[in-house]
């Protein structure tokens, strides 16, 4: 690798460590200034809230690197346009690509390191950010959610499994309920299915479909087709207690899509955001070619108006982007297609400037 790589290389990773952590590190602060009316009854500690933003650090991080990314591409090469050390490297026999590949593979790179910290990093964080701020809140979790199942306890004590819960159905699939009186075994109510039904009297209860209860002391077992079940809270409650998509790594959001299908059920928005879990880091790389083919085609007034461009390009993008997965949130053009089409015609594009770089 030449000197002059190993320079660039050098200003680019401390320029990207600057600014990388300093955007997330301001998001997180944000973050907690929007919650902090919120968390402020439950009388939290300064570590608490330290923790809080620390644990949204890297939800931060992921979704701000392409920033960083164009921002310092630009600011790096524009500096070295402007100030004739491109024009010197040519004068000497060298060429312009040759010098660009390094960045290449580091965009690459990074592409990798926010794959891995998406699918590693960001849902143990974002899980443990929820169970502190239940914490803060004084809000004991009653509730476990993996993959679709939920655990939980009723309001009379009783463990209660379910297998497949669809939140905007208000639905559940595969309830087991089992009742325990003295620490003993007394019921075991099985059902097929469960659903939410409001009642003029009260707000709701939950009727259980197709049941099988098992008395475990008289050793008889019953057949019924319908029970209301009064001790399972409402499905706002589960609604709390489900995994959002930036919870779950690509593999236990994908079982999970699996699941509803084999149930009979869709969910487009998910199929949407699992898509995009894989589609999203590839934009890291996509920013790194465009910042040195735009720094390449022009001589910019300094390092501001190169941060600055960078970031209004990385808006314009993150906000086309956003469109195309509301409308595949919505059913207009199909999941794959809405998560793919800004990041594959993005890459192409950058591709193109990058191959028709003048030497």
């Amino acid at each position: 690798m030449l000197i002059i790589q190993r320079h660039y290389l050098k200003e680019f990773f401390k320029l990207l460590s600057l600014i990388g952590t300093g955007l997330a590190l301001i998001f997180s602060i944000l973050d907690l200034i929007d919650k902090i009316d919120e968390f402020m009854p439950g009388r939290p500690s300064l570590e608490s809230l330290l923790l809080y933003t620390l644990f949204n650090f890297p939800k931060y991080l992921l979704y701000l690197l392409p920033v960083a990314v164009l921002t310092c591409s630009l600011f790096i090469f524009s500096q070295a346009s402007r100030n004739r050390e491109l024009v010197a490297i040519k004068a000497v026999g060298g060429k312009l690509k040759a010098i660009f590949y390094p960045f290449v593979i580091s965009g690459i790179l990074v592409t990798v390191f926010a794959f891995i910290t998406g699918e590693v990093i960001v849902p143990d964080f974002s899980r443990r950010s929820n169970e502190l701020k239940s914490t803060i809140k004084n809000k004991d979790k009653k509730l476990m959610f993996k993959e679709g199942t939920l655990w939980l306890r009723s309001t009379d004590g009783s463990p209660v499994r379910i297998e497949l819960y669809i939140p905007e159905m208000k639905l559940a699939k595969g309830v087991s309920i089992f009742v325990f009186r003295e620490d003993l075994l007394r019921e075991r109510i099985e059902a097929e299915g469960a659903e939410w039904k409001e009642v003029q009297s009260s707000k709701g209860i939950w009727r259980l479909k197709n049941v099988i209860v098992y008395n475990i002391i008289d050793k008889k077992i019953t057949n019924v087709q319908e029970l209301d079940y009064p001790y399972l809270e409402s499905p706002d409650f589960f609604s709390e207690g489900i995994k959002k998509p930036e919870e779950m790594g690509i593999g236990e959001l994908y079982r999970y899509v699996e699941r509803l299908k084999r149930a009979g059920f869709r969910n487009t928005k998910l199929v949407v955001d699992l898509n995009s879990k894989v589609s999203y880091p590839l934009i890291n790389l996509f920013m790194m070619l465009l910042g040195i083919s735009l720094s390449m085609r022009s001589r910019f007034g300094g390092g501001l108006f190169a941060a600055g461009l960078g970031l209004l390009i990385s808006t314009l993008y993150w906000v086309v982007y956003t469109v195309t997965l509301s409308m595949g949130y919505a059913g207009i053009v199909p999941a794959a297609i809405a998560a793919w089409m800004v990041p594959a015609a993005f890459g192409i594009a950058t591709g193109f400037l990058f191959k028709n770089i003048q030497e």
